[in-house]
């Protein structure tokens, strides 16, 4: 059990130099080092701590704790990958009015979701005496002291919240496969004037990707993401001199999408924008937490400048490239200039680097949380962890095989998963945390605003999955 009280750090992968190997212990065994129990939620008054002064913030022991500018710093180098590289093509299919208010409304309601999430953490972890809690965690005791029908959803509810977080992971590794093989084959076409096929691309780089995820300790893939974060700072900035080289003009690009792209736009902003996996590690291992939230807390000047630089590249790539932007920006730089070409290895070797980062929560997931617990104490413990961490590369690199499509793998795993664990489910743990508490008008406010909030994700997950796998399905039968 980690020092904050977080087993699973469920964060993304370019986060991932700032959270410590987790240890895969179970949240019920949690509660049970801590003194809580769920035994107790099936009362019909929420469990208050018997201590009201008790301070979760006050009770952290970090070993390591980041200052407020180094948190601002992850959450904002988080945003520079592949996600932000697909925000022109979300704005092909939005418009670039659209796009805009698009992005900006989705940053405000994804910004409101997490301030949710971070409060409903303190508040549980002051009742039951707790210093910090993770994701499945918090999702497991709201639900916990909730009424009677979420009561009995407890005890599954942080297996759900894992599995999210575990196909959002392994979705990522996906994105990564492709992006690196579709850049790759890029560069090749350019230099040797052919046409290769982005499979062998992908099938070159297969042995190095199983055997970077075999490293098992974080701290020598660390290095690995400094490196990557340099690599792309420069990357980014010759991106925008391609996009401000030549005058941008709206003459001939749509200001208003169709509407049964909007989808697609929405699940591409929500995997570029979407940090829920990472808030809460983050937010545990600050020096002072209190100042995370707040109208000026990290949080909120980090997703303005997160927004703020999203909404640039989607709006300034699609009006400089139209509707022939493609699934990664760096696609569209031309093909015969060594810089354009620089551009493209660069970002390819930052994102092929990182692939260990992004596949290790997905490892850690799968490994600790599930298969290490069936096998038990056994000689070939060992080998059974590479086994499980060189099949799970494997999954994602045939899902990359047999859809090799950039743009819509994006919208795919963003609304599927980051429509219910960005939105669905922080709305969810508010109204459950604080049933018991509220009363009169702010019950009423707690129920309308969350729940137009869980509508909004299950609508943006059944209509924005259905919507990328109609348009996989399209892509491959024509």
């Amino acid at each position: 059990m980690s020092k904050n009280g977080h087993s699973n750090a469920g964060f993304v992968g370019d986060h991932a130099d700032s959270v410590q190997k987790p240890t895969g212990k179970s949240y019920s065994l949690e509660l049970a080092e801590k003194g809580g129990s769920h035994s107790n939620s099936s009362t019909n008054k929420a469990i208050v701590a018997k201590d009201p002064d008790y301070n979760p913030y006050q009770n952290r022991d970090v070993e390591h704790p980041t200052t407020n500018s180094e948190t601002l710093f992850h959450l904002l180098k988080g945003s520079l990958g592949t996600g932000i590289l697909a925000m022109p093509n979300a704005f092909r299919n939005s418009g670039y009015i659209t796009g805009s208010i698009g992005t900006i409304v989705i940053g405000f309601i994804c910004t409101y979701c997490i301030h949710q999430l971070v409060k409903a953490e303190y508040e549980l972890c002051r009742r039951k005496k707790i210093p910090s809690m993770n994701y499945p965690a918090v999702a497991e005791t709201a639900l916990g002291e909730g009424p009677g029908f979420f009561r009995a959803c407890a005890p599954y509810i942080g297996t759900v919240v894992n599995t999210f977080l575990l196909i959002y992971q392994l979705g990522t590794c996906c994105v990564y496969v492709v992006f690196v093989a579709s850049n790759i084959k890029a560069i090749v076409d350019a230099v040797g004037d052919t046409n290769v096929d982005v499979r062998l691309c992908m099938i070159i780089i297969l042995l190095p990707l199983i055997l970077i995820n075999w490293v098992r300790n974080l701290k020598y893939l660390a290095p690995f993401s400094t490196l990557a974060n340099a690599i792309t700072m420069v990357s980014f900035g010759i991106i925008c001199y391609y996009i401000f080289r030549e005058p941008v003009s709206t003459e001939g690009k749509d200001a208003f999408g169709k509407p049964e792209n909007f989808p697609l736009f929405f699940g591409t902003v929500l995997f570029a924008l979407e940090a829920i996996g990472v808030i809460l590690p983050l937010e545990n291992e600050m020096k002072t937490p209190q100042k995370f939230g707040g109208n000026c807390g990290v949080l909120n000047v980090s997703m303005i400048l997160i927004v703020f630089l999203y909404v640039g590249m989607g709006l300034f790539g699609y009006l400089n490239y139209g509707n022939s932007v493609l699934g990664s920006i760096t696609l569209n730089m031309p093909e015969h200039e060594l810089l354009s070409q620089c551009v493209k290895g660069m970002l390819a070797f930052a994102i092929y680097i990182t692939h260990g980062l992004a596949c290790y929560v997905a490892i850690d997931i799968t490994w600790n949380d599930y298969v290490a617990k069936r096998l038990g104490p056994q000689r070939n413990k060992l080998f059974w962890e590479y086994a499980v961490r060189t099949i799970l590369v494997l999954m994602t690199f045939l899902l990359a095989v047999a859809i090799p499509n950039l743009e819509l793998f994006i919208s795919l795993f963003g609304a599927l998963c980051l429509s219910a664990l960005g939105l669905a489910f922080p709305a969810l743990i508010q109204i459950c945390t604080h049933w018991y508490e509220t009363k009169g008008l702010r019950k009423v406010w707690l129920l309308l605003s969350n729940f137009v909030l869980i509508i909004v994700g299950i609508l943006g997950l059944v209509i924005g999955t259905y919507t990328s796998l109609r348009e996989i399905v399209l892509t491959f039968t024509e």
